[in-house]
């Protein structure tokens, strides 16, 4: 379990709740780390993710679930977070107030890409469930 107790794991908390983009790290066949940003929503012990099923993320994870998971840092540098963590493609669809509350999050995202929140979950309904078990930062 990680400390988010101390400064800076209540740092990387607070900005885990409210940043939108999270660059998700997957490892290919070959093993070469494929880095991208994505939506996220945290719900204080793991992050969920929602993907395309042809997207690779999906073919990757189901591969090699072990992932590591960045914040955009400061233009200067500063305010890292990194996680590292094992991510599991769920077969079960998410409970639904876990969805509402990832819908309601991206509402002004899903606007500006021209999608519905019923559009998002025709398209993106491969969810990712990633347990956080590293931090490191500053």
């Amino acid at each position: 379990m990680i400390d988010f107790s101390t400064d800076f794991g209540q740092r990387a908390y607070k900005r885990l709740v409210d940043e939108e983009i999270l660059w998700l790290t997957t490892t290919d066949s070959d093993g070469v780390p494929q880095p991208r940003p994505v939506w996220f929503l945290w719900d204080g012990e793991s992050i969920l993710v929602f993907s395309q099923p042809q997207g690779h993320k999906v073919s990757h994870i189901q591969q090699q679930p072990q992932v590591a998971l960045n914040l955009n840092s400061t233009f200067t540098g500063g305010d890292v977070v990194v996680l590292i963590g094992e991510a599991e493609v769920l077969s079960k669809p998410v409970q639904a107030q876990q969805l509402q509350a990832y819908l309601e999050k991206y509402e002004r995202g899903l606007k500006g890409i021209n999608m519905t929140a019923s559009d998002f979950q025709d398209s993106y309904h491969v969810a990712i469930r990633i347990t956080p078990t590293r931090l490191r930062g500053h």
